[in-house]
């Protein structure tokens, strides 16, 4: 029975092997040539798309006009008799969720911008989970306040619409009425210090404007006229 068994066994595999080797041609050849066709394709489409975005920024560099030519942009100007009054008021918005690894990036980078420091405030939107990092978080908000840093930590009991739930729920608290412009950055953005003297000159010498979207490799970064930004229905909360 045993001999029997393996016999049968043996017959089995040699006759796979045979259909195998008869098949593995006619089936792997036009496979492997479909394989290579798309990944010529594809290569293809890469390197056509290189050459486009090539072309576009060269014409653009060639052609294209800098933000400064096409909209007025005048440096903000000193005033000995108004004093500070001369500059808008700039709240500066850092939503926040369980940054560990940045926040104190983050805060240090938003807390250094360069402004007349009673004519800027910096806040803190902590939507945080872990009770470890909200501790953290405020302790490093209060760090900078020690330093004279007008800033505010603010948390809600929610999560509601996310980032734009945290960013409209900023957007009530009384302070924010006497701000013109609101700089909003990702907590894993780091703005340059000289960041609001070169945007905000735009939407000052450009009452039309209503946003200036700052170039970045990573996160998000913008001012925005406050006025236009409730015109427009302020933030839309995101379903969750």
């Amino acid at each position: 029975m045993e001999a029997f068994q393996g016999t049968t066994r043996g017959d089995i595999s040699s006759q796979v092997g045979l259909v195998w080797s008869q098949v593995k041609e006619p089936v792997m050849v036009p496979l492997l040539r479909v394989a290579v066709f798309l990944c010529l394709a594809m290569s293809l489409m890469m390197l056509m798309e290189r050459v486009y975005m090539g072309l576009v920024i060269c014409l653009v560099k060639l052609f294209g006009r800098r933000p400064e030519k096409r909209y007025k942009w005048e440096p903000l100007k000193e005033d000995v008799e108004l004093g500070n009054s001369i500059y808008p008021m700039v709240l500066v918005q850092v939503p926040m969720y369980n940054e560990r690894e940045v926040y104190q990036l983050s805060i240090g980078a938003a807390c250094g911008l360069s402004w007349p420091s009673d004519r800027i405030i910096i806040q803190i939107l902590d939507d945080s989970t872990d009770p470890s990092i909200k501790e953290m978080v405020q302790m490093e908000c209060s760090r900078w306040a020690s330093k004279g840093v007008n800033i505010k930590y603010e948390v809600r009991d929610n999560r509601n619409g996310y980032k734009a739930g945290a960013l409209k729920e900023g957007m009530k608290r009384s302070y924010v009425k006497q701000c013109d412009y609101v700089a909003i950055f990702d907590a894993d953005f780091q703005p340059e210090p000289d960041f609001l003297w070169r945007t905000v000159p735009f939407l000052v010498n450009n009452p039309e404007l209503g946003l200036v979207q700052a170039r970045w490799k990573f996160g998000t970064a913008g001012v925005w006229r406050i006025s236009a930004l409730n015109e427009a229905g302020g933030w839309k909360d995101r379903l969750e």
